[in-house]
Order: C-alpha cells, then sequence, then structure tokens
C-alpha cells in the first residue's frame, strides 16, 4: 500500500468507541488521541521487533515504543521464553517468592552503585516512595524537582506543579520548589532560601545534553552540605544511557535512583534503589521509626520478575546499550541529511542522546510549532513510520533506519511547502496536535 492509499476508517471508529468508555481514549495521555494528527491516530493490534500493525491493517517502522519502555523490540524472544517459563509456575504468592530475591540480586549485580532494591509496578509508584523516604530521613517536607524536566509522577507533589493540577489542594504546590538543571549556584540560592526544609533534589541525571563537567559531583555535594537527598530518576536513562544507568556512566552515586520502562522491555515492573541506610528505613531491621515505603499487592509479580531479568541477561550479552547508541547515530545522521537537502535543517531538528533522540518541529521563526509537528507526524504516518520521537529499539534494522530516513525526506520536502506558504494549515488534514499538559481539553 502506498503512503497516499493507507486507510485509517477502522481505527477513526475504534478511536471514538474508546473515548466512549475510555477518558481521553486511552490509558496514557501521552498516547492519547490529542497527540497525533486528525483522523490518523492508528490503533494497534500487534507488534513485533521493531514493526507494529493497526486495525486498519497498515504497517509501521515503530519509535518510541511502549513510551521508551520496549527497548528491545516488541516480543522479543528471550523476554517470552523467560515469562512463559514463570506463568506456569505462578505469578503472585502470599509470601516472596525465591525468584524474587533473584531479581534483586541481578538487579544490584548490574547497578552496583545501589545497595538495596525494592520493585513495584510504574514509574510514579517509586518516584513518590523516593520522595518520602526523603522526607522521612531527613525530617523535611519540601521536595525541590528539576524545573527543565517534564515529568516525574502521577503524584501530588507533582502534578500540582503542572497545568493539570485540578483536583489537587493548593497546599499540594507549596510543598514542591523548583531548581534549574546545569546552574549550581541558583540550586544553591534555592536551598539557602528553603534552609533547613528541602528533602531532596530529584532529577534526570541528563536528557538532552550530557551534564556540564562536575556538575552531578557539585549537586551532590551541595545536597549534601545542605543536609538534603540527591534522587535521580533514571526511568528513561537507566538501561538506555548504559546497563548499569546514567549514575554509573558519570561516576555520581544518588543516595536514592529509581528505574522502569527499559526493565521490562514493555512488562510492568519499576524499581527504587539506593543506599542500605536510607533503604532500610522501610524494612524490619531499623530501630527509628517506620517508612511505609512499597507495598504493592502486584508489586513483585513473578512474571514481571522474570521479564526484568531477561532483559538485563540480553543487555549485558547482547551489549544493547552500544547498539541503541550505534541505531540512533545513524537514524540522526540520515535526517540531518534530508533535512539539509530539502532546505529545512533549521526547522526538523533531531536533538538528545543517540539513544533517546526526540525531534523538534520549529516555525519560520525557529520556534517550536505544534501546527508543523502535526504535519510532520501527518507526514511520517503516510510513510510507514509512527511515533512521538525518534527514540531506538535495538529491534530495528539497517532497512529500519534508511526506509524511516526516506519517509522523513518526504516529509521534508512537504514541511518545505509549508514554510514557503507560510502557512502549515494546508498541509495539516486537521486540528493540530495539541500538549500533554494543558487546563483545558
Amino acid at each position: 500500500m502506498t503512503p497516499t492509499e493507507k486507510s485509517f476508517g477502522r481505527s477513526v471508529e475504534l478511536n471514538a468507541r474508546l473515548q466512549d468508555v475510555v477518558p481521553g481514549g486511552a490509558h496514557t495521555y501521552a498516547k492519547g488521541l490529542d497527540q497525533y494528527p486528525e483522523n490518523m491516530a492508528p490503533v494497534m493490534t500487534h507488534g513485533l521487533g521493531a514493526h507494529v500493525w493497526d486495525a486498519d491493517g497498515n504497517e509501521y517502522i515503530e519509535y518510541g515504543s511502549g513510551l521508551r519502555a520496549v527497548s528491545l523490540g516488541h516480543a522479543h524472544p528471550a523476554v517470552l521464553e523467560a515469562v512463559r517459563g514463570q506463568l506456569g509456575l505462578g505469578t503472585n504468592f502470599v509470601r516472596p517468592g525465591v525468584i524474587e530475591l533473584d531479581a534483586a540480586e541481578r538487579f544490584l549485580a548490574t547497578v552496583r552503585t545501589a545497595e538495596m532494591v525494592k520493585f513495584a509496578k510504574n514509574g510514579s509508584d517509586v518516584t513518590t516512595a523516593a520522595v518520602k523516604l526523603a522526607r522521612a530521613a531527613t525530617g523535611r517536607p519540601l521536595v525541590a524537582i528539576c524545573q527543565d524536566q517534564p515529568f516525574f509522577s502521577i503524584d501530588d507533589w507533582f502534578i500540582s506543579t503542572t497545568a493539570m493540577s485540578a483536583g489537587i489542594p493548593g497546599s499540594a504546590a507549596d510543598l514542591t520548589v523548583g531548581f534549574p538543571y546545569g546552574d549550581l549556584p541558583a540550586t544553591e540560592r534555592l536551598l539557602q532560601e528553603h534552609e533547613g526544609q528541602v528533602s531532596c533534589l530529584i532529577l534526570e541525571a541528563a536528557t538532552q545534553h550530557d551534564p556540564p563537567d562536575g556538575y552531578l559531583t557539585g549537586l551532590r555535594d551541595l545536597a549534601h552540605r545542605h543536609g538534603c537527598l540527591l534522587i535521580f530518576d533514571e526511568m528513561i536513562t537507566g538501561f538506555r544511557w548504559s546497563e548499569a544507568g546514567a549514575q554509573a556512566m558519570y561516576g555520581v552515586t544518588p543516595d536514592l535512583s529509581t528505574f522502569g520502562k527499559a526493565l521490562g522491555n514493555g512488562f510492568a515492573i519499576s524499581a527504587l534503589a539506593g543506599k542500605r541506610e536510607f533503604m532500610e528505613r522501610g524494612g524490619l531491621r531499623d530501630d527509628r521509626e517506620r517508612v511505609f515505603l512499597l507495598s504493592t499487592t502486584h508489586g513483585a509479580e513473578s512474571h514481571s520478575l522474570a521479564a526484568a531479568m531477561a532483559v538485563l541477561d540480553t543487555y549485558e550479552q547482547e551489549g544493547i546499550a552500544a547498539r541503541l547508541h550505534a541505531l540512533g547515530d545513524r537514524l540522526a545522521g540520515g535526517v540531518r541529511e534530508v533535512a539539509e537537502a530539502a532546505g529545512v535543517g533549521d526547522h526538523v531538528v533531531t536533538r538528545g542522546r543517540s539513544s533517546n533522540l526526540v525531534f523538534a518541529t520549529l516555525d519560520q521563526d525557529l520556534q517550536p510549532s505544534q501546527e508543523y509537528r502535526t504535519l510532520f507526524l501527518r507526514e511520517l504516518i503516510l510513510g510507514g513510520v509512527v511515533g512521538p520521537s525518534f527514540v531506538v529499539s535495538a529491534a530495528l534494522t539497517d532497512e529500519d533506519i534508511a526506509r524511516t530516513v526516506e519517509a522523513v525526506a518526504q516529509a521534508c520536502v512537504v514541511y518545505r511547502k509549508a514554510l514557503d506558504a507560510d502557512d502549515p494549515r494546508g498541509w495539516m488534514g486537521g486540528r493540530p496536535v495539541k500538549p500533554v499538559f494543558r487546563r483545558f481539553a
């Protein structure tokens, strides 16, 4: 089926039905109908490797798989074998299973900067547990988040700071303050302003750029000098930067860190890891006041733990982190080349670490544009490429990268036409895509 022959009728129908029974039509806002061009939001039926198929039978090369969770590719054989083997033995018991010990020891053998680990199902559970533990350890109420980074948790301490804070008492936002990434003097001023009140600094160790020289070491020392904990959110950097996370790559050990996404290759598992002196506060061997750290019915489901161990083994045996970087390098180079050739090199831009590429769509004034993003997403989908980013999975082949670059090249030709017309609306196919965090639908 050629790009112009693609049909989306079945997906349009399913999206309408989803809206009737699921608020927003998706269980994750970033997967919502509003994130894709009008009448071109595919509803998927299955995936294999780096390819997915929608309800209309359209096949796509997929990026950002599972919001960066499926880093090995869909239906990875080693992961499925481990999960199937465990399912026949039971998935959840009234007492810990041997696999819980195996998984914890396997995780700590990889993330050697941590001394203890506790598993849960999603990232918000463990980031909130980390914040609670920091508050208990310091006796302080405030949480300092990196204000330049997009997401930490669905819980009140973070969502209260966003445009979607409806339903959260205003007082919750008073307990969260922000600091800028890469700016130690500004962070120190914040800590001095709230002297003795900040429990922790929480941030991703890196996002689109490596940290400035000495920044993470300086941030750790600054936190400790002011009596608060340093927490790394490694939901993305964990396993995409290196098998042992960004903390190993940059040589800075936080007090606590959180992992998820790639850890289960699509199976639900996350982890809170950290120093024993803090983690034991949630256990049975500490004489201080206990912390209700993490206690979830499904936190240690055996099949997800089996998946995690298979993922860790595959990363180590096959050098997955290095492969993700190599694939991203190839893709970024191709995108830059075709964008320049089409005269939109300043407007269609790849950003971020090679293993975690995003794309920016800029207007005539080189400002971020939802309208041009809509045009670009639309042309990619018509070209057989789907995804909110260029975040690669290890299942991509050289042919997949080449086909993606071809789709980008065609999209850039249309992009140039829209720039020349000084109006992208004729190529959007309907309303523009929208930012996730906004007050009204």
